[in-house]
């Protein structure tokens, strides 16, 4: 299952690939919402090999995750691959500059079941698809507001 979506943003591309790579401030945000997350590399630096491990509930079940960076191109870009013992995935954020001040983002997010139990979750999203579409575009319009908001409050 694949979801993709576009929002251009009024920040320069390096300010918004500083956003996107803000991994401390995600960390603190999955820990606010109840998450256990856990960095598991040794990395001093971002870039290619960064992996966290994380616990959270969702829909009453306790879900346990593994992030890791797979590509790491500054400023065009990463690539995060997402596994867990029933899925697995990868988000790929791609940024263009549309002028120096504009930059367009595409957020594409593919999922696949590894179990059967998976495999019959999946069938049931394409079901809500429409709906899932949605929910996934308005929260890349928002976080890409943020990083509007927050990029104005800076100068």
């Amino acid at each position: 299952m694949q979801f993709t979506g576009k929002e251009d943003i009024e920040a320069p591309i390096e300010r918004v690939f500083e956003e996107i790579t803000d991994f401390q401030g995600f960390e603190r945000s999955a820990l606010r919402r109840g998450a256990d997350v856990r960095r598991t590399d040794k990395l001093k630096v971002p870039g290619v090999g960064m992996s966290w491990h994380a616990v959270f509930k969702l829909r009453g079940k306790q879900r346990k995750v593994d992030v890791t960076v797979a590509e790491y191109d500054p400023p065009n870009g990463i690539k995060l691959g997402v596994i867990s013992p029933a899925i697995e995935g990868q988000m790929v954020v791609e940024l263009v500059a549309l002028s120096r001040g504009r930059t367009r983002m595409t957020v594409t997010l593919v999922l696949q079941p590894r179990t059967l139990a998976a495999r019959l979750m999946m069938q049931s999203l394409r079901l809500a698809r429409n709906n899932l579409t949605k929910r996934f575009k308005v929260r890349l319009a928002e976080y890409a507001a943020e990083v509007e908001d927050r990029y104005t409050r800076s100068l």
